[in-house]
């Protein structure tokens, strides 16, 4: 009895989910609109009525559909905020995200959805999200190729579908600034990619692979995109015990070289990035993190033709802190673009929140001041709503927020470079090496018998305090 009782609210349960994940067609605000299902995008008003523009109103503001922190035309440390932060939305959390998890069904029901993955329905989500870009002040946009069309029954329509769709962004970009900081790929969902894409044991798998990041690369191109992004979800492996890594690693280097080959044969001049990611969905992701990227690039001569897009909460599950991951790319001349997202510290996968601590957003912007910048790259918003979160304004939120926190962020390293105390002490920490002999060791002059002779000279050295307190303390005052 208990188990028919079971079987009969599973049942219940999955007939709900289809009800509130198709939902009723909901029209706008203006009653004389229409909003049927027909064979064109079938809308007409506004996707976000009741929704302005965004403003930047200060930080007494109590304003949740406003900027506090945020000024894009305000110039700081030699650059207007929005030429340092350069922010992006990303289409897929953003109208893609469905607030389904592992043990629930979807939660979120936008009233221009009806239901269906159709190419009208692409259409429909792109205008929508083309206002709201508007109405968030920001110009930037990044995507994979399955997630703004659908996929057909052949490559051929599958291809015929995506440029139905970018055809349609090409024409909401014209007279406006809007355009790709990036577009990529979806080389991980599909049944096909489940051994990998570039590191598939099966042929057929890899070629198929190129056909699609050719394609992707070509429109990203005729967008204007500024970047094009390989996140290997599925480049990895479950077990060693029936992988051939040295196969699978050298034909990723090989897919790759041909992406650049290709990018540069039609005129492409964005930039090629890697985004490491340690593990899931594969157990082992082959670019784990910054340096084993960099490690990757260097043994490949890839160097010079990519750079990388470190994730905040790839980081963190790679066991890194967001600024190390940073750090380490920024001195190796790799840092290219920041997916600017947070995990939770209680758990222990890839949750793509927004970045809302403040001391964690000047660290990152620390090392985006000291690259001088980002661009060509910026900062995406890889960051989802959360599952309990429905409202459409929502979605602007959690937007304002995370831009907020990154331009306060901004806004503290100003302050920490015009107080100088940091700086200070790191430059006094390391000031024995600012000797004649420091000076030779730096310019690898200094051999072992010339260190050993010092060595005798000074007999045992004095080793003064680190300050790591005190850095702490200076680094906080800024918050």
């Amino acid at each position: 009895m208990e188990i028919k009782r079971t079987l009969l609210l599973f049942s219940l349960a999955l007939v709900l989910s289809s009800v509130i994940a198709e939902g009723p067609h909901t029209c706008p605000a203006n009653l004389e609109a229409k909003c049927d299902g027909g064979s064109s995008d079938g809308w007409e008003g506004e996707f976000f009525p009741g929704i302005p523009k965004i403003k930047y109103e200060g930080p007494t503001s109590k304003n949740p559909l406003s900027y506090k922190w945020y000024n894009a035309e305000e110039e700081i440390l030699g650059k207007k905020m929005k030429d340092w932060l350069r922010f992006s939305v990303a289409f897929w959390h953003t109208f893609r995200g469905t607030g389904a998890d592992p043990f629930g069904a979807p939660t979120k029901s936008w009233p221009w959805e009806d239901g269906t993955n159709s190419v009208a329905m692409a259409k429909r989500r792109m205008r929508a999200h083309f206002e709201f870009m508007d109405k968030l002040g920001v110009d930037r946009w990044c995507f994979h190729d399955r997630d703004i069309a659908p996929d057909g029954k052949t490559l051929a329509e599958t291809n015929a579908n995506l440029d139905e769709v970018v055809a349609l962004a090409k024409e909401l970009q014209e007279g406006t600034k809007i355009k790709p900081l990036w577009g990529t790929a979806q080389l991980f969902l599909h049944p096909r990619y489940m051994h990998g894409a570039a590191t598939s044991s099966e042929v057929g798998v890899y070629a198929y692979a190129a056909a699609q990041v050719k394609k992707a690369i070509e429109v990203t191109h005729y967008l204007g995109g500024e970047n094009y992004v390989f996140w290997g979800g599925r480049e990895g492996y479950q077990s060693l015990l029936n992988t051939d890594m040295q196969r699978e690693l050298d034909h990723l280097a090989r897919f790759l070289q041909a992406a650049v080959d290709y990018k540069k044969k039609i005129g492409f001049n964005g930039t090629l990035l890697i985004e490491p990611k340690p593990q899931e969905p594969t157990k082992h992701q082959y670019d784990w993190d910054a340096a084993t990227a960099f490690a990757f690039l260097q043994k490949y001569g890839l160097i010079g033709e990519f750079k990388l897009n470190i994730e905040c909460n790839h980081a963190t599950l790679s066991g890194h802190s967001c600024h190390h991951e940073l750090e380490t790319a920024r001195i190796n001349g790799l840092l290219g673009n920041i997916d600017a997202n947070t995990g939770d510290p209680q758990i222990g996968w890839d949750t793509d929140q927004f970045l809302t601590d403040i001391g964690e957003a000047t660290l990152v912007m620390l090392s985006v001041v000291r690259n001088g910048g980002l661009a060509p790259g910026g900062f995406n918003f890889d960051a989802k709503l959360r599952r309990e979160s429905t409202d459409v304004e929502d979605m602007f939120i959690a937007h304002i927020s995370g831009m907020d926190t990154l331009a306060r962020g901004l806004r503290n390293v100003k302050k920490l470079n015009e107080d100088g105390s940091l700086a200070e002490l790191v430059r006094r920490r390391y000031q024995s090496f600012d000797t004649e002999i420091g000076s030779l060791i730096e310019a690898g002059k200094a051999d072992f018998e010339t260190l050993e002779k010092q060595a005798m000279e000074w007999d045992e050295p004095s080793v003064p305090s680190g300050k790591q307190e005190l850095a702490e303390m200076i680094f906080q005052s800024a918050l």
